[in-house]
């Protein structure tokens, strides 16, 4: 294997990575992403959301989902799991610094910089991320226009100040970071179902685009190679049809 440069500054072997994964999930898109950018390569495990999962991928992340990845580094680790979308990004960041994620030691300034990136992901997680599953559920249309107004005003609040100096990407960078990694499958994802208008109205793109600093940089994301590498269209609109069904059903039979 070639020599790769680990988190110490020294050389070590390149990883063998393994990605369990599903195109279709904007979590498992996120590994996907990080691998890309750090241009490390991988064999891919897909993993089918739609049917109980296999012993034998229970046995490797009990909890069933995706991603996850198995890692191995000669001398140093020999396959050890890492699981959940989040967890597995920043173990890769943290084991080769870039772009995306400065090593803590990497420059004065760059502790803050990982405050500054850490915070946007925590407001991404708590205060946005989460709401767009429940409004796709509603089928009353005052009621979902109603909570979409309510979103897309929390993400000016929350977001549209953290985005002031995208220059694309977050805090003036010219390149992804570990804040487009964490939100790109899900802008990617809240553009596309409202272009197709099934299940998030069509007025939630101009509501959206009304946003300077979020519309900007929503743009520069949703071009991005890294972020559209993976990004499988019609099967995610017809997962998510699927999804929804079932979703609806279940609800209805309670």
């Amino acid at each position: 294997m070639a020599a790769a440069t680990a988190t110490n500054g020294h050389a070590v072997a390149s990883p063998k990575i393994t990605l369990y994964t599903n195109h279709g999930c904007p979590y498992a898109h996120r590994a996907h992403i990080t691998l890309e950018e750090l241009k490390l390569p991988y064999e891919e495990v897909l993993i089918d959301l739609n049917t109980p999962r296999p012993q034998w991928y229970l046995d490797i992340n009990p909890r069933g989902l995706v991603p996850s990845i198995k890692y191995s580094v000669e001398g140093v680790y020999d396959e050890e799991i890492v699981t959940e979308s989040a967890v597995v990004a920043q173990f890769l960041m943290d084991s080769f610094p870039s772009h995306l994620l400065p090593g803590t030691r990497e420059a004065p300034g760059a502790p803050l910089r990982r405050a500054r990136l850490n915070f946007f992901v925590d407001t991404w997680s708590t205060k946005v991320g989460s709401n767009w599953f429940s409004i796709m559920l509603l089928d009353d249309g005052a009621e979902k226009d109603e909570k979409v107004d309510a979103w897309v005003a929390t993400i000016e609040k929350e977001l549209e100040p953290l985005l002031k100096d995208a220059d694309p990407f977050f805090g003036g960078s010219k390149e992804f970071t570990l804040a487009e990694v964490i939100a790109a499958p899900f802008v990617l994802r809240f553009f596309l179902i409202a272009e197709d208008g099934e299940f998030l109205p069509k007025s939630l793109i101009s509501k959206l685009e009304k946003l300077p600093n979020f519309s900007r940089w929503a743009q520069a994301v949703r071009s991005h190679p890294s972020a559209l590498k993976t990004f499988p269209q019609e099967e995610i609109l017809s997962g998510m049809r699927t999804r929804m069904a079932k979703m609806k059903a279940g609800a209805k039979g309670k």
